[in-house]
């Protein structure tokens, strides 16, 4: 652990170059007195770092100085490794640039832990798209790229889903964000903050005013609060209480995730038959259920059986017909 934690100190000055002994401290977890006597310690190897007293004091290193330890731990390097999920870094034109980086960092890797981060490059992969998903169509980002990368607003020319109408935006971007394989640009549009689909933006173009977020707002917050908008359940859906043959139910918890309202009530009143609590945005959307055929049975409300049986009928009536 204090070997670990040595490391960490020579890294964060070599960043950084004076980092005050309280901030070490929070940073490794540890009392300030166990900093000053790391700084000690680190001094009697023959690192060139001292302390100052003072208002801008802190712990100093000798400007210039580098070591060639990265720091890595097994598990560390191992981690590096899974990070090339396929099509990511492609999107944003820098899949060669990680593969050179990884390629760099494999070279300064101690001997020790190659054949460990190899083997995890061989035995891992991480595809970001879901299981029946069509791949997510390929997007150009290089614009979006230049108005986040160098603060300034974006002029859209944006498409809504289900629509054919392209509208018009200028936005404050805040960031990219790429959630289970399709890009997000972040953005402030008259001040809200809005979610636009990449692969739906039609035409870009960098404005040549600076970005005007709101403050105190960085990416991670907004994406957070829109995500938390996108995944809220409406007050008014329609509550649905069903069973599921349990052959069907794995299935089933998979494709209606996005509505199951928990797990399977217990004890269930008949075990081949386990039942679920469902919420729906609107009645019509109860149909999906149809996909299921009779492995699912709808307990209530009378209003969502009236759906399904109303469907079905439509259904045999079309195809009865030669």
């Amino acid at each position: 652990m204090k070997a670990d934690r040595l490391l960490s100190i020579m890294l964060l000055l070599q960043t950084r170059g004076r980092v005050s002994a309280v901030e070490l401290a929070e940073r490794l977890e540890v009392s300030v007195r166990t900093v000053y006597r790391d700084v000690e310690a680190l001094s009697a190897a023959g690192v060139p770092v001292w302390t100052e007293q003072g208002r801008n004091g802190g712990v100093r290193l000798l400007e210039g100085y580098r070591t060639d330890v990265t720091g890595l731990t097994s598990d560390e390097a191992r981690a590096l490794f899974v990070l090339t999920a396929e099509g990511t870094y492609d999107a944003l034109g820098l899949g060669s640039a990680v593969a050179s980086a990884l390629r760099k960092v494999m070279a300064a890797l101690p001997a020790p832990y190659r054949a460990d981060a190899e083997r995890t490059s061989e035995r891992i992969l991480v595809d970001p798209v879901r299981w029946r998903t069509a791949a997510p169509a390929t997007v150009e980002l290089a614009e979006l790229q230049q108005a986040v990368f160098t603060d300034r607003r974006l002029e859209l020319t944006y498409r809504h889903s289900g629509s054919t109408e392209l509208h018009r935006y200028t936005v404050d971007p805040y960031g990219l964000v790429s959630k289970a394989g399709v890009w997000y640009l972040v953005a402030d549009r008259e001040g809200e903050p809005r979610l636009f689909r990449a692969d739906r933006v039609h035409s870009a173009a960098t404005s040549a005013e600076p970005v005007r977020r709101r403050p105190r707002q960085g990416l991670s917050e907004v994406w957070s609060a829109l995500r938390d908008q996108v995944e809220r359940r409406p007050s008014d859906q329609i509550l649905v209480r069903c069973r599921v043959h349990r052959p069907q139910l794995d299935m089933f918890l998979r494709l209606q995730s996005a509505n199951l309202l928990g797990p399977p009530a217990e004890p269930a009143p008949d075990p081949d038959w386990p039942e679920l609590d469902l919420g729906f945005p609107a009645l019509r959307a109860v149909r999906a259920l149809l996909v299921f055929g009779a492995d699912v049975r709808i307990l209530t409300p009378p209003e969502a059986r009236t759906e399904l049986a109303t469907a079905a009928a439509e259904i045999t009536a079309l195809y009865a017909t030669p």
